[in-house]
């Protein structure tokens, strides 16, 4: 194991939340009496990535991505939300100021720390090949001197289409593997790390998930660190021809949000067992 994150041969799954400021999680998972202002400081003592959505709706100064940074302990990760309107437009092919501004807002002042920038596209957006083509082309290659990671969302089902996934792969970019009813799920590997965001957590479940279905991602999670492709997703492409190990990372999101600290502990519980 890593420092912080679960590591299996060379790749290494990191698990997470969305954000870390919820009135709720004020009760189910913060210590009584904890101040506001450390909560990220606790929260990334207890899981090893975070999933910063709050970028998503307004760029944060430099000097904000910096604290964050300083708050958390070595080895652990952020993946940042992009901007809603470098995605959240018309035409894609016209984001490049958008991205530009965003890639520049101070993002870079997250260092080492700075994981993968997921780009969210409408649910309403449908799929252009061309159009997509276009924004990928806009899409930074590095991010303050480091190769960037670009995680592509789709959440219409017109994308669930095979040229998506081969100009994905194309351009080194990950597809979300959502676990949702509400958006399409796709199960092809098409760059050297793989990103989830789990969205089924129960309200009446004190994890979240139940845990057979813990047990079902712990293994998912492995078998993609190890390079392979998990058979319990079905692929629209050829299968990646890739099969060395990647840096996987999931994130559990919405669903009844204020399990979704337990859920992530209880997954790393598991993946750190299974490492022994």
């Amino acid at each position: 194991m890593s420092e912080r994150g679960v590591k299996q041969s060379r790749g290494e799954i990191r698990v997470g939340v969305g954000g870390w400021t919820y009135e709720p999680w004020r009760t189910t998972f913060y210590p009584n009496g904890l101040r506001h202002t450390r909560e990220l400081e606790y929260a990334s003592r207890q899981l090893t990535a975070i999933e910063i959505n709050g970028t998503f709706y307004r760029t944060q100064k430099p000097a904000t991505f910096a604290k964050w940074r300083d708050e958390t302990p070595e080895g652990f990760v952020f993946s940042v939300k992009a901007v809603r309107y470098t995605t959240i437009r018309k035409a894609l092919a016209e984001a490049g100021p958008a991205i530009e501004a965003f890639v520049q807002s101070g993002i870079a002042e997250l260092r080492e720390k700075l994981g993968p920038v997921l780009w969210q596209f409408a649910p309403t957006k449908r799929y252009d090949p061309a159009e997509i083509e276009a924004f990928l082309e806009l899409l930074p290659k590095e991010i303050g001197g480091r190769p960037a990671r670009n995680v592509l969302e789709a959440r219409h089902e017109s994308f669930h289409d095979r040229s998506f996934v081969e100009l994905a792969r194309r351009y080194g970019c990950a597809i979300v593997f959502t676990d949702s009813e509400e958006y399409p799920r796709f199960g092809d590997v098409t760059a050297d790390f793989v990103y989830a965001r789990l969205m089924r957590s129960e309200a009446q479940v004190a994890t979240g998930y139940a845990a057979p279905a813990l047990d079902a991602w712990a293994k998912i999670a492995q078998t993609f660190a190890r390079g392979s492709e998990p058979k319990e997703f079905p692929r629209l492409a050829a299968p990646c021809r890739s099969r060395t190990p990647r840096d996987v990372f999931v994130f559990f999101i919405n669903g009844a949000k204020e399990r979704a600290p337990a859920a992530a502990s209880a997954l790393l519980s598991r993946l750190r067992e299974k490492s022994r």
